[in-house]
């Protein structure tokens, strides 16, 4: 029977086998394996990341944060017990009440509930003063803690109407909704809405409107129906409870009033805003003013003229008193509320002229105080001085506190009120708000830095200052213990002492520390405290409510999130530190200070996703920073790297004593910045900027390459930079100028590169770089391959295009009346004298023609008609020697690909091999596509194209037709044509060895090639060589050299060094134009060959006549063979 009553729990327990034991244990040992795994680990991303990779880390970071708010399970139930019920019941009504309302500051409700949730608050609150003469004597009790966050609850009213009055977008975007709701309503079958739901929705849109967004948040919550219509409790006319109220708000100003701008101000402000809330409340309930409290709030304003209630909302008391409480305002003169405006205006000057002092003081202050911090917790604590170190790490602390309250107070209000008042800020402020938040943020970082000593000493001193706490209120107790006098109150009093020790005997919440005050709000009556007792154990508490919220209260006042409204200043900021390389190690600060604005922006709604407000965010900042620090530092580096290298030309005046130095080197010894998911690498990103540009600028002049390459160690020395070799190869790179190029634009070409045709290249003519560019049959071929070889019959045709335009100038020349009838008049000059001169033409002939010519007429750039038409000849040429390049250029491409076949007579056939073996019908199309390919590349390495050929044949019958008979003439042209270009090829290579290089050239066979090419064209290279030009010029020159060496001979004798020194130079000219026309008839034969110059028109016509017989003959022989023999096949 006893079995059966046994719990479910207790039947499965009951007989212990000793197996859960067994489970327990492994598992334990599982967790204690992962905790070593998880731990070596973290200290494996530790040692790789280094704990100094950034001077400021994230908070957001921490794989492990500490949390230093006690924490507990007990509700208030649990911990208000005592004997008294009734002050039990008291205390627990206001804690849970207290209680409510910062939960709801926490939260920020929808106001709409607000309204219900307050109004059955001060129901409440209002009920229990009707109530509490009846149940607990309040005679000296002012529970001023309710009424201090019952402002708190009214601040936030009030932030969330000054946060929508100052919402200028939402305003107007509520406008627009409404206004397109109104054409809904005009035709709501567009939009898919039902009409009869339309009018509901205008309500609610109504009532939204009225609750939310006129701005009467706290006015509507003020204006409830306080007093209770069916007869109950009478709120207004509770004569106890306005004294009561009325005297909580003055005890609450005059705690606020005392210590508001001053040094030890903590939370003045907040509870100053309350004050003011309170005040307009009691005017609402009660309808009375106190026309001297009223002018004591006023007052206030001449010492802080506007509070910053979050972000960037500030808010201006005297206008919210005047604005709420209109009858008060009358009654005061209109002068002393002007006053109060004027008075806005001499603050913010007076703070703009003392900001530059408030910074150098706190520079001080905070810098002495994080060596305090250092010297304080580096130390080890001696436990016969325990309590006296606990003491003073409190105070240090606190003043950490302070510092930071201060700071952050200066620059929001002074930011805040720029902004609202409209009124522009000097870049000295700038700065110098800019050093407050470095400030600010460093003691945030103090804090975060120590955070393990802090939250080690945080629990020890709570505990010591409880122990303060406890001290006092014992006394006290044995007091009231002492007195035998017996009574109620005293009973209450003694009650609320014992709550007051039995709570603070555990930790440190908030819910303890609520209670303790309200239990002392009970326990203080009756003097059971002596004066000099309760200002140390009220000071005692306020200090215990600073240190159990240390870390949160720090965290809220270096929130620089209110940046994200003045990013304006970030420029100038920048320039600053740019100016004062020396501070480069704040920007860490700053870029801390920055990243606080992304939690807010992590709420964004109007978005679709909150992504795209911190991409913008980043976007903005990291252009900000490249243009007004990055940017700029990189040119400085390379300019500072540029002029150091080129010392020697003396470009500007560099002496540090007269222009200044900037070491910005410091940039380079900063840890890299964290913003956002990247760090920011300043010596990275330079050093990447310098490497880049040295490399890019050394492609474009490779000489430049060692210049490039000192700027390169002057950096490392000078600012620790490693950068990359920036050396490139300055020979000629295999690629060159591309052949599609080359044929789009082959007028410029021809005009721009001279050809030489024993090395088969091409040399530019002229360029504005040292160097000059060389096209050979390695680029060509290179080409060939990346296009492939059906670009070579492109590029002739191209070629044959040019050729057409420029053969129509050479004939129009040709035609020309005073170049024909000179060319007739030399024709008849030579075979009336060719007997008599053993049929060579004149020398003298030739020039006195170049000498006609150029009484024609001279070109501004001095040249004659004969030197533009020579110029013309060497184009055609250089087409002609790019079109032999061309096919040098497939052979080599295809030999070059063909060299991996091993024998180019006996090349197996795949096609058959893969059919033998009967593979697939993709591998036979394969095998079919490499025989045609292997086909192809022998066919073109055994011979290639005769483009040569072709262009004669195409040419030649059009030359040789009789219209174009003054053509015929050419041939007597080219001596003075030789002459010509003699005289120029010795002027250019002259002007190889001078200064100024400009038309300095050493070859220029397109002349020579030209030539050739024409009179094939003409068939008249017997014509031309009936002229023995050459051997005519020879002769001339050796006859003038001998007759210089008879007179050196002769003069030699009579030893006139002067005459002698003539004679040597005219000999070494002579020299010269004898090798120079010996150079030309050495290029011109080499041409020649290329056009089979050993035959004439006809003999080539019959000789292709005889191959075309010979053809037809082997055909026949063919044909019958086959014939013959078909009756033996059948």
């Amino acid at each position: 029977m006893a079995v059966e009553t046994l719990s479910p729990d207790w039947e499965f327990d009951r007989v212990d086998d000793g197996s859960q034991k067994i489970h327990a244990e492994v598992q334990l040992k599982n967790y204690g394996k992962f905790l070593e795994e998880y731990t070596s680990q973290l200290r494996r991303i530790e040692d790789a990341l280094d704990d100094s990779i950034g001077d400021v880390w994230d908070f957001n970071l921490d794989p492990i944060a500490l949390k230093l708010l006690p924490y507990e399970q007990s509700s208030l139930l649990e911990l208000i017990k005592t004997e008294n019920k009734v002050l039990n019941k008291v205390i627990t009504v206001y804690a849970a009440l207290c209680c409510e309302i910062k939960k709801l500051k926490y939260e920020l409700q929808i106001p709409a509930w607000w309204k219900v949730i307050v109004k059955f608050k001060w129901g409440d609150l209002f009920h229990s003063y009707r109530i509490a003469p009846k149940i607990i004597e309040t005679t000296g009790v002012h529970f001023q803690t309710m009424y201090e966050h019952l402002g708190e609850l009214l601040t936030v009213l009030l932030t969330l109407d000054e946060i929508i009055d100052n919402h200028i977008t939402l305003k107007d975007h509520w406008t627009m909704y409404k206004r397109l709701l109104k054409s809904v309503h005009h035709n709501p079958s567009k939009f898919g809405i039902q009409e009869e739901k339309l009018k509901p929705f205008e309500k609610f849109l109504l009532k939204l409107e009225g609750q939310l967004l006129d701005g009467m948040i706290f006015q509507a919550c003020i204006e409830q129906q306080f007093d209770s219509l069916n007869g109950g409790v009478s709120v207004s006319k509770n004569s106890t409870f306005a004294e009561e109220f009325a005297h909580s708000i003055r005890s609450i100003f005059a705690n606020v009033e005392a210590r508001l701008g001053e040094p030890s101000e903590i939370d003045q402000r907040d509870k100053y805003v309350g004050v003011c809330g309170l005040f307009v409340l009691h005017f609402q309930i009660f309808r009375t003013v106190d026309k001297k409290f009223y002018k004591s709030l006023l007052d206030i304003c001449k010492k802080v003229p506007a509070i910053t209630l979050t972000a960037n909302i500030i808010w201006f008391p005297d206008n919210f008193l005047i604005q709420k409480i209109p009858a008060a305002a009358k009654l005061l003169d209109k002068k002393s509320l002007q006053a109060i405006k004027i008075h806005r205006d001499t603050f913010l000057q007076q703070k703009a002229q003392s900001l530059t002092k408030d910074v150098q003081s706190y520079y001080v202050f905070v810098s002495s105080w994080m060596m305090k911090m250092e010297s304080i917790l580096s130390k080890e604590q001696r436990m016969d001085k325990f309590a006296e170190d606990l003491t003073s790490r409190c105070n240090v602390f606190i003043q950490g506190f302070l510092y930071a309250y201060s700071i952050s107070t200066i620059i929001k209000t002074t930011m805040n009120l720029y902004m609202s008042m409209q009124k522009p800020m000097t870049k000295t402020s700038v700065k110098a708000l800019c050093r407050l938040v470095e400030l600010l943020k460093a003691i945030e970082h103090m804090f975060y830095r120590r955070s393990m000593v802090v939250a080690d000493s945080v629990s020890h001193i709570t505990q010591h200052l409880q122990h303060q706490a406890l001290n006092s209120i014992s006394v006290a107790k044995k007091r009231v213990i002492s007195d035998k006098k017996y009574s109620e109150q005293r009973l209450d009093v003694l009650s609320a002492l014992v709550l007051a020790e039995n709570t603070l005997n555990g930790p440190s919440t908030k819910q303890r520390r609520l209670i303790v005050s309200l239990a002392l709000s009970v326990g203080t009556q009756m003097k059971t405290f002596k004066d000099e007792e309760l200002f140390p154990l009220q000071v005692v508490m306020k200090k215990l409510d600073l240190i159990s919220e240390l870390r949160e209260r720090v965290q809220t006042q270096c929130d620089c999130c209110f940046l994200y409204w003045h990013r304006a200043v970030f420029p100038i900021y920048l320039d600053d530190v740019y100016e004062n390389a020396v501070d480069a190690a704040r920007l860490h600060y700053m870029f801390s200070a920055l990243r606080d604005c992304v939690p807010a922006m992590m709420h964004a709604r109007h978005l679709e996703s909150y992504e795209v407000l911190l991409d913008c965010y980043d976007k903005e900042i990291m252009e900000i920073l490249n243009e007004h620090l990055l940017d700029k530092l990189c040119k400085e580096i390379e300019k500072d790297l540029r002029l150091s290298v080129h010392t020697h030309l003396k470009l500007d005046d560099r002496n540090p004593f007269k222009v200044g130095m900037k070491d910005l080197a410091l940039f380079f010894s900063l840890n890299p910045i964290r913003f956002f998911n990247r760090f920011i690498d300043i010596r990275a990103y330079v050093t990447h900027y310098l490497d880049k540009t040295f490399y890019n600028l050394t492609t474009v002049a490779l000489h430049d390459w060692a210049t490039y390459s000192e700027m390169r160690n002057l950096a490392t020395q000078r600012y620790g930079l490693v950068m990359t070799e920036a050396h490139l190869p300055s020979q000629t790179l295999e690629q060159g100028l591309d052949v599609l190029e080359i044929m789009r634009n082959i007028h410029i070409f021809v005009s721009r590169y001279l050809y030489n045709l024993n090395n088969q290249i091409f040399i530019e003519r002229t360029s504005n770089n040292k160097h000059l560019n060389t096209i050979n049959i390695r680029h060509i071929a290179n080409s060939i391959r990346t296009h492939g070889t059906g670009i070579m019959n492109t590029t002739v045709n191209f070629t044959y295009q040019f050729l057409k335009k420029k053969f129509y100038i050479f004939s129009q020349f040709m035609y020309d009346e005073h170049i024909k009838s000179r060319l007739i008049k030399d024709i008849r000059f030579f075979r009336e004298i060719k007997d008599q001169n053993d049929h060579k033409y004149p020398f003298e002939r030739a020039e006195k023609f170049n000498r006609g010519i150029r009484k024609l007429g001279i070109t501004p750039e001095g040249q004659s008609y004969l030197d533009q038409f020579r110029q013309l000849i060497s184009q055609i040429g250089n087409a002609m020697g790019y079109v032999r390049m061309i096919r040098s250029g497939g052979l080599h491409c295809s030999s070059n690909a063909i060299r991996f076949v091993p024998d180019l007579e006996d090349i197996v056939n795949f096609e058959e091999l893969v059919k033998e073996e009967g593979l697939a019908e993709e591998t036979l199309k394969a095998a079919r596509h490499l025989d045609s390919v292997l086909s192809d590349h022998t066919r073109n390495s055994a011979e290639g194209t005769e483009y040569f050929k072709m262009l004669v044949d195409v040419f030649a019958p059009e030359f040789r037709r009789p219209k174009n008979i003054h053509l015929r003439n050419f041939y007597i042209i080219v001596p003075p044509l030789t002459l010509n270009f003699v005289e120029h090829s010795i002027s250019c290579k002259e002007k190889l060895n001078k200064k100024n290089k400009i038309g300095a050239a050493f070859t220029d066979d397109g002349f020579a090639m030209g030539v050739a090419y024409i009179l094939k064209l003409l068939d008249q290279y017997q014509e031309f060589d009936s002229l023995h030009w050459f051997q005519s010029v020879r002769e001339k020159y050796l006859k003038e050299m001998r007759a210089v060496a008879k007179q050196q001979n002769v003069q030699s004798t009579s030893q006139d060094e002067k005459l002698l020194q003539t004679m040597n130079l005219t000999q070494k000219r002579l020299d010269v134009y004898l090798q120079e026309f010996e150079l030309l008839y050495f290029s011109l034969s080499s041409a020649r060959i290329f056009f089979r110059a050993d035959k004439t028109a006809a003999e080539e016509n019959q000789e292709k006549k005889e191959k075309e017989e010979e053809t037809k003959t082997s055909n026949g022989d063919l044909s019958d063979s086959t014939v013959s023999a078909d009756p033996v096949v059948k």
